[in-house]
């Protein structure tokens, strides 16, 4: 796909992987639809995605919500007359272990709630479900053969203390070749990024430093990924057109 003057729509975009990924689709020449929960940084992004000589705009969208996911991509089409290219990335963290144990009394402390656990699943698995579904529909009610990249993570295969966010991951990589398969006679491709330790404001904000360091460690190449990584790879699945059905692990060699 020649990226140049085509649509493309990413969630969670106010900051972060999101922005890095809006900013490299913008030089690239694509017409550019934000998408995240706060007005104050959609706008804020807005303003430099507009910098770069890109045409977009900014949708306040919560991806767990099934109107707001509609509306987004509506959006897009109705602006800018079609849909090319829809990251799935909007996420959050809410670590904790399944159990905690107190050392002392060897006896149950504290659980995962199931606050924490509904809230990633409604974001990181329902949010990307709802997006990519509406996604999906746009696309082939325009006709656009598109592209659709979900964001999963390399803790799909399993992240002590991410039992949520390894859950939502591996059913957003489990969707992710699904939907090749089911969208391939519309001409829309499906591949997925799974990223893994990468510098980003949620990262280092909202990991526990010490999992944090305990992983950065292990990186075979010795440092956190940066944002601007996983966008080259996200335009390059655009672009390549034999990309399909699957998820690229973007990660220094992590191994979890």
């Amino acid at each position: 796909m020649e990226i140049t003057g085509k649509t493309a729509v990413i969630t969670g975009s106010a900051g972060g992987l999101g922005k890095a990924m809006a900013e490299h689709f913008a030089k690239l020449g694509a017409n550019i639809v934000l998408s995240d929960i706060s007005e104050e940084k959609l706008a804020e992004a807005l303003k430099d995605i507009v910098s770069l000589g890109a045409k977009a705009i900014a949708v306040k969208t919560d991806v767990s919500k099934e109107a707001d996911a509609e509306a987004l991509m509506q959006k897009a089409v109705s602006t800018f007359g079609s849909l090319d290219i829809a990251v799935l990335n909007a996420g959050i963290l809410r670590d904790g272990l399944l159990v905690k144990v107190d050392k002392q009394t060897g006896k149950v402390a504290s659980k995962l709630s199931l606050a924490n656990w509904q809230s990633v699943i409604d974001v990181n698995l329902t949010g990307v479900f709802l997006t990519g579904r509406e996604a999906a529909a746009q696309m082939i009610d325009s006709g656009s053969k598109g592209v659709i990249i979900p964001i999963s993570s390399v803790a799909m295969h399993g992240n002590p203390g991410q039992t949520n966010y390894s859950a939502a991951k591996a059913g957003v990589a489990a969707m992710t070749k699904l939907w090749a398969r089911e969208l391939s006679r519309f001409g829309i491709r499906v591949a997925g990024i799974a990223p893994g330790f990468i510098a980003t404001e949620m990262v280092m904000k909202d990991m526990n430093p010490e999992a944090l360091k305990k992983w950065e460690a292990q990186i075979p190449i010795g440092r956190l990924g940066k944002p601007e990584e996983i966008a080259e790879t996200a335009a390059f699945i655009a672009r390549n057109e034999l990309v399909d059905g699957v998820v690229l692990e973007i990660s220094g060699g992590v191994k979890i």
